[in-house]
């Protein structure tokens, strides 16, 4: 899979869950994704993902996760963490990931190729 911000394009590798399969057939989607903490991009999605959220300890920078059961959250800088994530997948080479997604809103659009 594939994410778009601006210009640049980041490969991520999908993990093999429910909710990740189901993620993937409302692709492709552009979604406005806001802020948190400075160390994160959410967004809700317009249906619920199927769920299995479990408290991954640390957050990685490049991880893509599900919150909930309908909020997809990019994470651009890596931290410890007591909250219940889905795991989707991962970016591959994340090293330029919190330049390219700032500290603004910003529009991702996720496809397939």
């Amino acid at each position: 899979m594939w994410m778009t911000v601006g210009e640049q394009r980041f490969a991520i590798t999908l993990a093999d869950n429910a909710a990740t399969r189901a993620f993937v057939t409302l692709l492709p989607l552009t979604l406005k994704m806001s802020d948190l903490n400075r160390n994160e991009k959410y967004a809700s999605l317009a249906q619920k993902l199927p769920a299995q959220a479990s408290k991954p300890g640390t957050i990685h920078n490049g991880d893509l996760m599900l919150y909930g059961t309908d909020t997809l959250v990019v994470f651009y800088s890596t931290f410890d963490s007591t909250y219940a994530y889905t795991r989707l997948g991962h970016v591959d080479d994340a090293a330029r990931l919190a330049q390219a997604l700032g500290r603004r809103d910003v529009q991702v659009t996720f496809s397939q190729n």
